[in-house]
């Protein structure tokens, strides 16, 4: 076999295998049914219905498939070429956003805001998490912007035995809003980060061109859903559950914002924020009183999931490069908002800054649409896997159903397609 047509038979098996990866990831709510009703192979079950394994799961085949046919210096050749610093860049942000003082710091703000509402304070306090969290992901990052919201709503609502409908409803506005509540800057959303310095896109450009219409369908899929759960929140208390915990030192928490910041400002470079985060480990093993449980394991398992999609995801550019180029700007705007739902929105918009010649319609058209498109599935924006991890244990079986976020997410995405490409 010719080098062409081997080059040729992996790209078609990525492609396929990333096909399997996108229809695995719509079923895993059927394999965690299977671990309920089957306890003899609950294990392989449970295995197969994490959502965050699924693209790692797949990307080991592949590189496998690509070991056997061009040796294994070939597969680690592709794989040391990748770049992974976003996937570590979330597990780290995802660890220090969700530490006990800087949550209790978030929802301290989110609670005076909130009382500045004429609302019951679960009224306000819904829809300030809905709107003012996601638009913090233009100054903290999206992953922090997921991570902080999923869990304030996590703790004030999903834990209060919701009904299923307002969970869904619920985490599809926050899925959608955190993906157009982060274009206010060129560094927070991972879709704009990617093509930002390549078009000279600066902040005063992403707030004329793209901020306010993210602040107008923000603010209007918050209130909108707000209004439609109006009576399930006012028959929610005030309180939220759990033990009353001690009071965390004003320095202690100042510390912890200045390890969220020093991260967010060296977000490019994995040494530094990693060299960061472990000084970060430390200081809370030293102030443990004022700790709550740091979710490691979660933050891993998504950086394995967004690992596992940009190792699958390199391959896709012999397909998606030549797609993108071929389209009219309007056509573009919605093909990469329905391409969003199947691959990640980053990747989509890098391909895109490849393509030469372009003017500035066909870039207002591709980010436009990938952040549109970003609430649809959990491959779709990569602070998703974030959200979908810290929420999905409210869920029945442990499980947050795909289909059911994409049909939860589609009317807030009308909203953003109303915003970005009717305005």
């Amino acid at each position: 076999m010719s080098s062409l047509s081997l080059a040729s038979a992996i790209d078609i098996m990525a492609a396929a295998l990333f096909a399997v990866a996108v229809v695995h990831t719509f079923s895993t709510k059927l394999f965690e049914h299977l671990a309920h009703v089957n306890r003899a192979h609950a294990g392989l079950w449970h295995l197969l219905g994490e959502v965050e394994a699924v693209f790692g799961f797949w990307a080991l085949i592949l590189l496998l498939f690509v070991a056997v046919h061009l040796g294994p210096a070939r597969s680690i050749e592709y794989l040391e070429g990748l770049n992974f610093t976003e996937p570590a860049f979330v597990f780290v942000i995802m660890v220090i956003a969700a530490s006990r003082p800087v949550l209790e710091f978030a929802g301290a703000v989110m609670r005076l805001i909130a009382r500045l509402m004429p609302l019951r304070q679960p009224t306000a306090y819904y829809l300030v998490a809905l709107s003012v969290g996601p638009l913090l992901g233009s100054f903290i990052t999206e992953p922090a912007a997921m991570t902080l919201s999923a869990l304030l709503l996590r703790d004030r609502y999903f834990a209060k035995n919701v009904p299923a409908p307002f969970k869904y409803a619920t985490i599809g506005v926050l899925f959608v809003n955190i993906s157009i509540g982060g274009v206010l800057t060129p560094y927070a959303a991972p879709p704009v980060l990617m093509v930002a310095s390549t078009w000279g896109w600066d902040i005063a450009f992403m707030l004329k061109t793209f901020g306010w219409r993210a602040v107008i369908a923000v603010i209007i899929n918050a209130v909108v859903i707000t209004a439609i759960f109006r009576r399930q929140l006012a028959q929610l208390s005030d309180g939220l559950p759990g033990e009353k915990l001690e009071r965390i030192p004003v320095p202690v928490v100042a510390v912890h914002l200045m390890f969220l910041g020093g991260v967010v400002f060296f977000g490019h470079h994995a040494i530094v924020f990693s060299a960061l985060f472990l000084f970060f480990l430390g200081f809370t093993d030293a102030y443990k009183r004022y700790q709550s449980r740091l979710i490691l394991r979660e933050g891993l398992m998504v950086a394995f999931f967004l690992a596992g999609l940009v190792t699958l995801g390199g391959m896709q550019k012999w397909w998606l490069q030549p797609l993108l180029s071929g389209l009219s700007p309007n056509a573009l705007y919605f093909g990469a908002t329905a391409l969003t739902a199947i691959t990640d929105n980053a990747a989509l918009t890098y391909l895109g800054s490849l393509v030469d010649g372009v003017d500035d319609a066909f870039k207002y058209a591709l980010v436009a649409g990938a952040v549109t498109g970003g609430g649809l599935t959990i491959i779709a924006n990569a602070p998703n896997p974030a959200g979908f991890a810290i929420l999905k244990g409210n869920f029945d079986e442990g499980a947050i159903s795909p289909l059911g976020l994409l049909v939860a997410a589609a009317p807030p995405t009308l909203v953003a397609i109303f915003a970005f490409h009717l305005l």
